[in-house]
């Protein structure tokens, strides 16, 4: 499927290629180029907010650093054409880099802060290029300006570089888009949060993309100055340019790489058509009609609704099986190959392990071990600390104070995807799926970035395992929408599995379910424990935590104030009096 689609695009690019020697007047060979222009805008645009979610309407900022480099290099300091390229390619990506260093540290800078300040940025920088000599006010003109000889004519030459900018883009677009980098960033847009703790880098990522995305505007600004011929500020940096390609990914399908090329075309399109008919003002309008009636009614875009067709029509063959039930199949092959022992050496260590929030004490100096290959117990009354300390553990909260060694390595301080790596992986008491993957993609990106990693293609594979020991397999290619709380519960389970996990961090997954259902959870937890995996098992159903926990650990506001033997600890006066108070009679 990879190698065909990038064929299909190569062999789009060459019949393309061959439009200028068909002898049609340069009108045709200009709106074509707009076309490949704007192809190359929006989809370099859907790369970052697009696939990550991170909204942008700076991308003009991007595309004007690219057209006012070569303006300036080529125009000012005699560069030959061809050297301004790289050059302004380069110095978008840094713009865009530099700004993403700073606002992706900041967890608060999401959603439509982070829009209005990219809008920010396309303003500053404006003001800046207005203000210095490389403007300086009246514009700078291109006219004199040598374009490299790529056809026979300087319209075809154009031509021919504005293709091969839009045959790159979808190219990279394309294979980001089936990579495991891709499934990252798409998890980042459905639940970031998440992401990080399942293993997926979210910083660099987010850089990554965005360095793509500005790198590709910067080229396509490039290009454009030899189009334009005159290059002015208040034209470059207008707010029209962020805005269609917005628009434009949006029509097309901003999940999908080749939507926002379908919208591109559509809208240039309607554009060109309404200006050449002297209708310039209800092509306009129109367009603003379409932005609206897409939001209301097109959410995912044309290639989502087709895509939505599609799952509908498969709906039945996907559904056959009716409710999930309990799995029939052994603990999948990858986990199976380790032997279960009796519980070893510590493989957990959490010594002094403190949580505050603003002045909330949630955790209170817990230091405990958890052994290889046992079931741990953590239990406690509500607001006791039980999910503080599961997420400390995981990474998803940095402690205040505290040590916490796993597996012989420290862990506190470092970020979420660390924790990861190095062999954690957990459920959530809320089910946290990303919405906008289907049940294997879910389970299979955990299996990509959790522990070691694995490739997309064998995480895929192995996650096939993973969903059929959760009872899921009839169900392997809806979305967790379709879900019930059973199995949205048992697809948290597959995908911490799928991490292949040394440490699982069970976080009241029994919570919300039937008697027969809790019994099912606990048939799978006994099999996951047989396969050699140390738990630390989160639970209020007290038969469970008894059926299930080699020992436990009672936490109450945020302290710890039992530790042992199961029968023991629920015998112990302290957690009597945390569960059901003092008596006063």
């Amino acid at each position: 499927m990879k190698r065909s689609v990038i064929l299909a695009i190569l062999a789009a690019g060459a019949v393309l290629a061959a439009v200028p020697s068909a002898g049609l007047p340069a009108f045709y060979e200009s709106f074509l180029y707009l076309l490949f222009h704007w192809i190359v805008l929006a989809v370099s645009w859907n790369i970052l907010s697009g696939y990550t979610g991170y909204f942008s309407f700076g991308h003009g900022a991007f595309f004007g650093a690219g057209i006012y480099g070569t303006a300036f290099l080529a125009g000012k300091m005699d560069w030959p054409f061809l050297a301004t390229l790289p050059a302004t390619m380069f110095v978008a990506a840094l713009l865009g880099v530099a700004l993403g260093a700073v606002v992706f540290r900041v967890a608060s800078i999401r959603g439509e802060i982070f829009a209005l300040l990219t809008l920010a940025v396309t303003f500053i920088l404006a003001t800046v290029i207005l203000n210095t000599r490389i403007d300086g006010g009246p514009g700078i003109y291109l006219i004199s300006m040598e374009i490299p000889k790529l056809g026979r004519t300087q319209s075809a030459s154009i031509y021919a570089m504005g293709l091969l900018a839009a045959v790159t883009t979808l190219l990279v677009a394309y294979l980001i888009y089936a990579s495991k980098f891709g499934t990252g960033l798409f998890a980042i847009h459905d639940d970031e949060d998440v992401a990080e703790v399942m293993g997926v880098p979210t910083y660099r990522y987010k850089l990554y993309a965005l360095a793509v995305s500005c790198a590709l505007a910067g080229l396509a600004g490039g290009i454009h100055a030899s189009f334009v011929s005159y290059v002015t500020v208040s034209e470059t940096f207008s707010i029209l340019v962020p805005l269609s390609v917005v628009l434009m990914s949006i029509l097309g399908g901003s999940r999908h790489w080749f939507g926002p090329a379908v919208g591109a075309v559509a809208i240039t399109s309607l554009l060109y058509y309404a200006t050449s008919g002297d209708y310039a003002v209800a092509g306009r309008a129109s367009v603003g009609f379409i932005l609206v009636a897409v939001i209301l009614f097109m959410p995912e875009g044309v290639l989502g609704l087709y895509s939505q067709w599609r799952r509908r029509r498969n709906a039945p063959a996907a559904t056959e099986g009716g409710t999930a039930h309990a799995p029939a199949v052994p603990v999948p092959s990858a986990a199976a190959r380790v032997v279960r022992r009796p519980a070893g050496p510590p493989l957990l260590q959490v010594e002094g392990l403190s949580k505050a929030f603003k002045g909330v004490q949630a955790l209170n100096d817990v230091t405990f071990d958890v052994r290889a290959n046992e079931i741990l117990g953590l239990i406690g009354p509500n607001g006791s600390g039980k999910s503080t300390f599961i997420n400390v553990v995981s990474g998803h909260y940095k402690p205040t104070a505290g040590r916490i060694r796993f597996d012989g390595r420290r862990l506190e301080g470092l970020d979420a995807h660390r924790f990861a790596q190095a062999g954690i992986s957990r459920t959530y008491q809320i089910p946290r799926p990303f919405a906008h993957m289907t049940v294997l993609e879910n389970v299979a990106t955990a299996g990509m970035f959790g522990g070691n990693g694995s490739g997309r293609a064998a995480a895929t594979e192995a996650a096939r395992e993973f969903v059929e020991f959760a009872g899921l397999g009839h169900r392997a290619h809806v979305r967790p929408d379709d879900l019930n709380l059973h199995q949205r519960k048992f697809l948290e389970l597959a995908r911490a599995l799928a991490a292949r996990p040394k440490l699982l961090l069970l976080d009241e997954v029994l919570s919300g379910l039937t008697p027969g259902e809790i019994n099912e959870a606990i048939a799978m937890v006994r099999r996951i424990r047989e396969g050699g995996t140390t738990i630390v098992f989160v639970e209020h159903v007290m038969r469970a935590v008894m059926a299930l926990t080699d020992r436990i650990v009672v936490l109450n506001h945020g302290r710890l104030i039992a530790e042992g033997d199961p029968a023991a600890v629920m015998d112990d006066e302290q957690v009597k009096v945390a569960y059901l108070g003092k008596s006063h009679a």
